[in-house]
Parts: structure tokens; sequence; C-alpha cells
């Protein structure tokens, strides 16, 4: 068990969903105590993080992180960081080549910056089903299951080859999902043309994506938007619950803070699932060593 965190992510908008809540959590379970600091890019994979900081380097004056005030060797510096989280960004997350050198690379530059910190990766998630790249006849020829199996493939791979645990938010989204009452069903694609507002297509059950009315800056009138990738407020309570239970090793169950927007009996089952995937998840053993760079 732990009481107090300093925690970093390097990372993009995946990360950021843990502003919203996670400090909420944290500070709802008595003793506890949360530092956290984003390092984030929207949509950045490891291998532009690692272009980032190879140009930090190379240049004095260039600084890429928090508002590009900052270095990454700076932000590493500034705090004794207990654990610094890594990832691969959602669209690469099921491509296995895309992982490294980058992940490696990144991972000693922690290491030799913050040598105390545990630099763990983040498992993301598999798209909404109305995602259109995993529909059938996607571009991407893979459905939600696929996605979820290639990226946990990649995940599990990377923890293996660097000794590193794994924050199961992903497998929490996909136990969510088989796990509920009433699962999200996706809805005919032609329905979004045939909308008026204020009317939405069915979402219930869903903890990834959301769909809203907007009005275009140009016309003036009102259009659907539509995020299947991004964690919705659901969705973001239980990443939040997940990595608390995995960072603070304590039982999800310590947790009193339910958001306002979840009703009780759904934020219970939702710890519930956070639990149940920090217990299941396979760990590799917590390392101390430095991997070679390649």
């Amino acid at each position: 068990m732990r009481d107090k965190l300093k925690i970093l992510t390097i990372g993009n908008s995946f990360t950021d969903s843990l502003a919203l809540y996670f400090p909420a959590v944290v500070a709802s379970v008595p003793g506890c105590e949360l530092h956290f600091e984003r390092a984030n890019h929207g949509g950045c994979e490891l291998h532009r993080h690692w272009s980032y900081i190879e140009n930090e380097e190379r240049d004095r004056v260039y600084s890429m992180y928090q508002d590009r005030r900052w270095k990454m060797r700076e932000i590493l510096a500034r705090e004794p960081w207990d654990m610094v989280s890594i990832q691969q960004a959602s669209h690469a997350s099921w491509r296995p080549e895309t992982f490294q050198p980058f992940a490696t690379n990144i991972h000693n530059y922690v290491k030799t910056h913050a040598p105390q910190a545990e630099v763990v990766i983040q498992q993301t998630w598999s798209y909404r089903l109305d995602d259109p790249r995993i529909m059938p006849g996607g571009d991407w020829a893979i459905d939600q299951t696929e996605m979820y199996e290639r990226l946990t493939s990649n995940y599990r791979a990377l923890a293996k080859e660097l000794s590193l645990r794994v924050i199961p938010t992903g497998y929490a989204v996909q136990l969510a999902r088989a796990a509920q009452k009433a699962p999200f069903v996706n809805y005919d694609p032609a329905l979004m043309t045939t909308l008026r507002w204020p009317d939405l297509p069915a979402q219930a059950g869903s903890l990834v994506g959301r769909i809203w009315w907007t009005k275009d800056a140009a016309s003036g009138e009102m259009k659907l938007g539509r995020d299947t990738i991004h964690l919705n407020q659901r969705g973001e309570y239980l990443q939040a619950c997940v990595w608390f239970a995995f960072l603070y090793e304590r039982p999800a169950t310590d947790i009193t803070f339910v958001p306002d927007v979840i009703g009780a009996e759904d934020a219970a089952f939702l710890r519930k699932i956070a639990q149940q995937a920090v217990a299941k998840f396979p760990q590799v053993k917590r390392p101390g060593r430095r991997v070679q760079a390649k």
C-alpha cells in the first residue's frame, strides 16, 4: 500500500483523460495524496515523443513540453517522481512495428534523469463499435475485439522486453463492456445523416466515445460531432479507479468519490471492474535494471 505518490505521464489525450477524476478519486481515500503532472501531446506516438526529446537535447532553446516551457530532462529532474507512465498512441497501438526502438529509448532516458522512478506502461483501449476504421469494410480490416487483442499483445510484449508493469486500463474497458447488463449496441451509420437537432443515436452502455450537436462556425447551422476513441465520463471514472488501485496498491472499494453524472450503482460496478482488472491482468516481475538502447 502507498499513501503519497508523484506521478508523471508521457503520453497524449489517453492520459489527459485522467485529469477530470483521478485527483478526486485519490483525495477521497483518507491518507492518500497525489502530485500529478502531464507531459503529453495530443495523438503523440512513441516515435514522436522520442523525436521531441532528441531535438531538445540537440538544441538548448528547443522545448516541447508543458506549453513548450520545459524540456523533458527538466521535468524529470524537477520532482522526485515515483512513477512515470509511457504508452503508444491509440491509432498505432495495434501495430507492433511502431513500438521500438522508441519505447526503449524513452525508458532509458527516464531512468537516466529520474533513476528513482518506476516506469510503467498504460495499456490503451480499443475504439467504440461505431468507429469507421473498425466497422465492417473499415480501413484497418479489424474489428473491436481484434484491435483489443492486438494492442494487448503489443503492450504485454513490451512489458516483457523492458520488465515493466502495465496499468490495465484497456483490459478494464473490455471487462466492463462484457459484464454490464446493457452494453452499447451500434446504430445504423445512415442514421447520422437523418437526425435533426436535438436527437442523438442511442449511446447507453458506452465507456468510450460520445456524439453531440455543435454549431458550424461558417454556416451557423447545427451539426453532429462524433468521438469514437476517447473515454467518456463513465470511462474516465473507470480509468481513474484503475490507476488508483494499481498505483496505490489499495482496493478500489476504498474510493468514495462518485461524479455527479454517474449513479451510485453504476459507480460501484465500475469500481468493481477496476479492481478485477488490476487483480487479473498478468504482470511481469517489478524491474530494477536498465535496458540496452537499440
